[in-house]
């Protein structure tokens, strides 16, 4: 299974982890909610007789490891994508490094997760046991709440704004330097394909005129062949033109939208492929050229190398994105490696900041799923 996802979006997390999670977490959490406060109070209490000076460096450092060790297990268990703080090494004496935390606001962002960890954890044990007998909590309720526990974390635990950006600065630099890579290799395929196809028609039909023009008062029979042998060299280079220009930008989805020309794509496939389109109102002109590529690209792929004997076409509006699901029950197998065909769906998407999930598990089936932003 390979994913790209956008970093910082909370999935929903399987039900079975986030049940496990409602469980564990709660003594977990009140173990950690009750030595912050005790430590936490005693040190304060006691600082004016410098006891309470270790004890609050020790309870700093505890906090800090409290919001590490939840980093770890919630991305484990809730599958959100917390990425491991980067804390910044502290130089000098004790008293200037425990300043040096003090001051960091991901420390108190960790004070402010274990803190609010323990009555949502008292809410989510609850749930945890609930859903162990009744199974409709179990598929609906739990995952939603873990979705919302994850959300949280991803809140406090995450990267401040200022990460995020910079974050989201580096994954656009790197997704417009793939696609103008993407831009550089379908001009080099476009090139090619005028040079080795239409090219050769249109001189094949240029020498053929021209020994038309040399015989044409000595032997008539001849220019006329020469001339039907032109004729017919003219419109493969017509059609061959053609759909190379139907590569580029195909006519029916500028007419007539993704639903005509996926459906068109469907119908040129060797295998019956199911097709749903909704996208109303209809999407930018960008995100339409994706979709049908990506469409097209995948079930050329599925009838070459997936060993499938039928696939499905998904894609619908959410938000402000549009969804593109393809599905096939091939053998599986299918992951997103370096030079891939599916790593250039990748880079396709990511021309417009969109993004390609692979999820395809030995036996199959394989779902390849692009969600693509109408606006960035």
């Amino acid at each position: 299974m390979s994913d790209e996802r956008a970093p910082l979006e909370q999935p929903r997390p399987k039900a079975v982890r986030t049940i496990a999670y409602f469980i564990t977490g709660f003594p977990l959490h009140l173990v950690q909610f009750a030595l912050t406060v005790v430590l936490l109070g005693v040190g304060l209490a006691t600082v004016v007789i410098w006891v309470g000076i270790p004890l609050l460096m020790f309870t700093t450092s505890m906090v800090r490891g409290f919001g590490d060790l939840e980093r770890r297990y919630v991305r484990r268990m809730l599958d959100s994508p917390l990425p491991p703080v980067e804390r910044a090494p502290a130089e000098g004496g004790v008293l200037r490094r425990w300043r040096y935390r003090l001051v960091d606001p991901t420390t108190w962002r960790d004070l402010g997760y274990v803190l609010a960890a323990l009555p949502l954890s008292a809410v989510e044990f609850a749930v945890g046991l609930a859903s162990i007998i009744l199974l409709p909590m179990a598929i609906w309720v739990a995952p939603w709440i873990g979705w919302a526990h994850g959300s949280l974390a991803l809140a406090l635990l995450g990267p401040n704004r200022a990460k995020r950006l910079e974050a989201k600065a580096q994954r656009l630099q790197a997704s417009r330097a793939r696609g103008v890579d993407a831009a550089e290799a379908e001009r080099r395929r476009i090139e090619r394909d005028l040079h080795d196809g239409a090219q050769q028609r249109l001189v094949s039909v240029a020498m053929s005129l021209g020994r038309a023009k040399n015989k044409f008062d000595k032997d008539p029979e001849a220019v006329r062949e020469l001339i039907a042998e032109a004729h017919t060299d003219a419109k493969l280079a017509v059609a061959e033109l053609r759909d190379l220009a139907r590569g580029i930008y195909p006519a029916v989805l500028g007419d007539r939208g993704l639903d005509a020309a996926l459906s068109a794509q469907a119908a040129k496939s060797p295998i019956p492929v199911d097709v749903e389109v909704d996208v109303d109102p209809r999407p930018p002109a960008a995100v339409e050229t994706t979709a049908y590529f990506i469409v097209g690209e995948t079930l050329t792929n599925i009838a070459k190398h997936s060993g499938a004997t039928e696939a499905s076409v998904k894609v619908w509006r959410a938000d402000e994105k549009v969804v593109v699901e393809i599905t096939d029950n091939g053998h599986g197998g299918a992951e997103i490696r370096p030079g891939g065909g599916l790593a250039g769906l990748a880079d396709r998407a990511a021309t417009i900041d969109g993004v390609v999930t692979v999820v395809s598990p030995e036996g199959g089936p394989t779902v390849i799923r692009a969600d693509l932003p109408c606006a960035w």
